[in-house]
């Protein structure tokens, strides 16, 4: 059986407490054997973390010590998946280069703010992860990212939809799913997620137990490669 650590907090308006246990019941559905931690302190434990198949953060705009990403990177780079969605991963750790690096983006902006009605265009190419799965519309947060150029977009969302004083640029596609690797580890993240009623939607829902699971595999996929110094910290002055 996999094993699987959600570490849910932060901050309280993207409900994280009802997130996680949407992500719980998702992973259990799958065969996980899940815990749920509401304390960044769950990062404490190296040894533990590395015995795990998936680690997926649901913490927003939080503050993390340099050694607790430390050990989830390090166990990242060995093979741990590393999924999540919305704020809870690519705005968790604004103080954090580290954290935005190996996520692959980081928040910047949700012109409208909540309500938005905007559609969301799956990229088909080589990925099975979006397979038959078609465009949808949602009417959420929008989110403007700083992406890693790394990462593979497995959809994406046109800008402007709302007028600001981005709209005089050209319209741009900005990702919304995407996939990267950390080391040998697979890193998946799903920009939707505003509230928990978006992370419910069956669209919503697919995208991320596609997710879990392929990061998840990530680790028995990564046996035998060598993932290079894991010691690696990169961004000395983070922190």
């Amino acid at each position: 059986m996999k094993k699987a650590l959600v570490v849910q907090g932060g901050w309280k308006g993207h409900e994280p407490e009802e997130v996680s246990e949407i992500f719980r019941s998702l992973l259990t559905e799958n065969g996980f054997e899940v815990e749920v931690s509401d304390t960044l302190e769950a990062f404490a434990d190296a040894e533990k973390l590395n015995s795990l198949d998936l680690i997926v953060p649901v913490w927003t705009m939080g503050e993390i010590t340099k050694e607790l990403v430390k050990n989830v990177s390090e166990a990242v780079q060995k093979g741990v998946g590393l999924a999540g969605c919305h704020g809870g991963m690519c705005d968790a750790f604004r103080n954090n280069v580290d954290w935005q690096f190996m996520t692959g983006g980081q928040w910047v902006a949700h012109p409208g703010n909540d309500g938005v009605e905007y559609v969301v265009n799956i990229k088909h190419s080589s990925s099975p992860l979006v397979e038959g799965m078609a465009d949808f519309a949602v009417k959420s947060e929008q989110y403007y990212l700083h992406v890693d150029p790394a990462v593979e977009v497995l959809a994406t969302t046109r800008f402007p939809v709302v007028e600001g004083p981005h709209s005089l640029n050209k319209a741009v596609d900005m990702p919304v799913v995407w996939t990267k690797r950390w080391g040998v580890g697979r890193v998946y993240y799903c920009s939707l997620g505003h509230h928990a009623d978006i992370v419910d939607m069956p669209q919503v829902k697919e995208l991320m137990r596609r997710g879990f699971l392929w990061a998840a595999e990530g680790k028995e996929a990564a046996q035998g490669i060598v993932s290079g110094d894991s010691k690696y910290t990169g961004m000395g002055d983070s922190n």
